[in-house]
């Protein structure tokens, strides 16, 4: 995937309303990436990305790390959505793709590979070819935050971003994953901002957890959010989430959606 310059976004620095002022503008996928890639709402988050991919890790001191905040990646007319948590310091901070580059993403992609949704099982860098089929992938923050733990208000300033991510997909959009409880809980408030309404009581995360959130105003389908662990060193390392934990509920959701899956 070519890399959002963020050039002609209009970012407005240390605004931290601006994501809420330009996102609901945008009128499409690589418009909305392109403003995300320029944003720098919250400080914290900008200085950090910012540190990270100055100083580098050993691994990569040679390597040049993006350094900004990381769009979504996959088809804009994806019937399926898998949304994380936020992008690695060395990760997605470094190559710029969503889930490319650490332990987290080559768990997420050997899954999506094996359920029939990537075309790699592996994602290392931006020109390795890699394609997803039916896919998006996104995160309700889109900095790399310190010690992988974004604060409430970052969520929130960067959730009109997810918002409209989900606006721009919803004519297609039929099953979303949320990774992780943190992208479960931020992803409500997000569906809720494009016009659809929540079930009461609102739905509980819980691995293979699954609820079916009802049609809105101009969205006449339902929409099937799942839950997953989040694939993080701690839980694959320990064994909470296993690679068929994983490709289940990725399988069940690419079936919701109306996509063929591999095996």
């Amino acid at each position: 995937m070519e890399r959002p310059s963020g050039r002609g976004a209009g970012t407005r620095t240390g605004d931290p309303m601006f994501p809420a002022d330009q996102a609901p503008r945008c009128a499409g996928l690589d418009e909305l990436d392109g403003h995300i890639a320029g944003c720098r709402a919250c400080p914290r988050l900008v200085a950090w990305r910012e540190e990270v991919a100055r100083v580098k890790r050993a691994a990569f001191r040679d390597r040049e790390y993006w350094g900004r905040p990381v769009p979504g990646f996959g088809p804009a007319d994806a019937p399926l959505a898998v949304v994380g948590l936020a992008p690695a310091a060395h990760g997605a901070n470094r190559t710029g793709r969503m889930f490319t580059g650490d332990t987290a993403g080559d768990f997420l992609f050997a899954a999506l590979y094996e359920a029939g949704l990537a075309s790699r099982a592996a994602s290392g860098h931006t020109g390795d070819g890699l394609t997803l089929r039916g896919v998006r992938l996104t995160a309700p923050v889109h900095c790399a935050p310190p010690a992988n733990r974004p604060t409430a208000d970052e969520r929130d300033t960067c959730r009109p971003w997810l918002s409209a991510e989900l606006r721009l997909l919803a004519p297609g959009l039929r099953a979303v994953v949320a990774l992780g409880g943190f992208g479960w809980q931020a992803l409500l408030p997000a569906v809720r901002g494009t016009g659809r309404p929540l079930p009461r009581p609102r739905p509980v995360f819980g691995h293979g957890a699954h609820a079916v959130l009802p049609p809105g105003e101009g969205l006449p389908h339902p929409l099937h959010l799942l839950g997953s662990y989040h694939p993080s060193q701690r839980n694959t390392f320990t064994g909470r989430l296993t690679l068929p934990m994983l490709v289940g509920v990725l399988r069940r959701a690419a079936e919701l959606a109306g996509l063929p899956t591999g095996g």
